[in-house]
């Protein structure tokens, strides 16, 4: 159970990477200018990478702590 969480947890970063990837690439397509939106849309998939980066790490911390101490 614990080797499909760290799986999946591991996944869903590069989930997150992907429709991170989508965005910018949609929003440049769009339009090259500079435009707030475009930018809260781009800090905003930033942002969901970031915070899956934090979930996959927090939940490697946990399932190594509980297997090694």
């Amino acid at each position: 159970m614990h080797r499909a969480l760290l799986f999946a947890v591991a996944v869903a970063v590069l989930i997150a990477e992907l429709l991170n990837s989508a965005i910018e690439a949609n929003t440049d397509h769009i339009s090259l200018e500079q435009h707030p939106l475009a930018k809260r849309a781009k800090d905003m998939g930033s942002a969901a990478v970031l915070l899956a980066l934090i979930v996959c790490t927090a939940v490697w911390i946990a399932v190594l702590w509980k297997r090694f101490v």
